[in-house]
């Protein structure tokens, strides 16, 4: 293992050096793997799904291939095959994926595979790895002043694994490895869920041991060091409250999202040099870091703006890392002149060498600035729309679009699935004839 991630880390980082990722306005169409598990369940369904996105505008599709579940669509021989699904068999013979390759590039539409990352089991469902063979690899959480498996928080239905777990990344770079070697003409992969499950999470034996090593430390009140659910008379508190190694602990936990990611770079480009490398994260960045993750650019100092960082958080970006960055713009408003008439103020211009203007973060336009203004130019940066935010409002979802395509490199839109549920061709048709307006 360490002869090969040492060869692949020398022809990643010539090819980093050589092929800088270029600009693009592309435009995606998200299928989620389990939202849209029966509809493609079958060829004739996968090319009319390809041909009606061509039809749209959408010049490139995105496939979820890898559930939270840990379970895929495709024959592995690491992961298990994700089959029935709500009462839908699949035999395992059933290659959705070389569908929408062939069908996709024979419309002339780029295929890319997501896979979720660090996920392992569906607690609404009691289903997935975790709930099998891989039980003690999910995520230990101290939640509400008690240390549970995450298994046990039914509330959550994301049964994460846990991300610094050597057999884990292991594991999950074993299947990264196999797809890229499996599809050879897919166009790339996306990132998704590279993240720990949220800030109460990893509490595990091996995660203290991992960051007292790190940090050259012993802990002596673990977890309360880190993160605090008591008062000083030792009654429980509402929410968690930061320990004195917090800060610390926030560090460790995003170097470690960006060692992985470093790992599945070099090997994957390894594969093969002209696989375009994506991640799609939440654009909330100034919140970001409680699920461990750092997607801006090394150049940029978080500890500028914010007092969670510390002067060294910059050291685990990984926006160079990329070829493609997938910014979720989740937000009721759209413009920061919306927020501007929400708030009866109005904020400061952001410029360069000043620091981020975070009262217009929550909003299409100023997510997008911001996303823009952190990754440093270093990928390209398409925002991402969530259909269903917008039902009974659809204007809004095509001013949404709209402010995508004019701030970013693009739109990918969530998901494929909600604009049948819903019936929204009509507006989805609508949205995205503003591109040529």
């Amino acid at each position: 293992m360490k002869k090969r991630l040492i060869l692949t880390l020398i022809v990643a980082s010539l090819i980093s050096i050589c092929c800088k990722p270029e600009t693009r306005n592309d435009n995606y169409m998200w299928f989620d793997c389990e939202a849209n598990y029966e509809v493609l369940s079958n060829p004739d369904s996968v090319k009319s799904c390809i041909e009606r996105v061509k039809d749209l505008g959408f010049d490139n599709v995105v496939v979820d291939v890898k559930s939270i579940m840990g379970e895929v669509l495709y024959d592995s021989k690491f992961a298990p095959y994700m089959s029935p699904f709500n009462g839908v068999e699949r035999s395992r013979d059933y290659d959705m994926m070389q569908l929408f390759l062939d069908y996709g590039h024979q419309a002339g539409v780029n295929v890319y595979a997501s896979l979720n990352i660090f996920c392992g089991g569906h607690n609404f469902m009691d289903r997935g790895i975790i709930y099998g063979d891989h039980a003690d690899w999910q995520s230990i959480c101290y939640e509400n002043g008690k240390l549970v498996p995450i298994s046990s928080i039914k509330t959550n239905y994301n049964g994460m694994v846990n991300p610094s777990n050597p057999e884990v990344q292991s594991y999950e770079l074993d299947i990264l490895t196999e797809f890229a070697r499996k599809y050879p003409e897919c166009d790339g992969l996306i990132f998704d869920r590279l993240r720990y499950d949220g800030m109460t999470a990893d509490f595990s034996d091996l995660s203290r041991s991992q960051f007292e090593e790190w940090a050259g430390k012993k802990v002596e009140n673990f977890p309360e060091d880190i993160l605090s659910w008591y008062d000083e008379n030792g009654n429980l508190r509402e929410t968690w409250v930061p320990g004195p190694l917090f800060k610390e602990w926030c560090e460790w936990r995003a170097s470690v999202i960006k060692d992985f990611v470093r790992k599945a770079h070099s090997e994957l480009k390894y594969i093969n040099p002209d696989f375009r490398i994506g991640d799609y994260t939440g654009a909330w960045y100034p919140t970001y870091y409680q699920v461990g993750v750092n997607w801006a650019s090394e150049a940029y100092d978080p500890s500028v703006d914010f007092d969670w960082a510390t002067p060294t958080y910059k050291n685990t970006g990984y926006a160079e890392l990329l070829d493609l960055y997938m910014t979720g713009l989740y937000y009721s408003y759209i413009t920061k002149e919306d927020i501007d008439k929400a708030t009866q103020t109005k904020g400061q211009s952001s410029e360069a060498g000043l620091q981020l203007e975070l009262k217009y973060c929550y909003s299409v336009e100023g997510g997008a600035e911001i996303a823009k203004q952190i990754t440093k130019g270093v990928v390209p940066v398409v925002g991402s729309i969530y259909v269903e935010q917008y039902l009974g409002e659809m204007d809004k979802f095509k001013e949404a679009v709209k402010q995508s395509l004019k701030s970013t490199g693009g739109v990918m839109v969530f998901d494929y699935s909600h604009l049948g549920k819903h019936n929204l061709w009509g507006d989805l048709e609508e949205a995205m004839n503003t591109i040529n307006n």
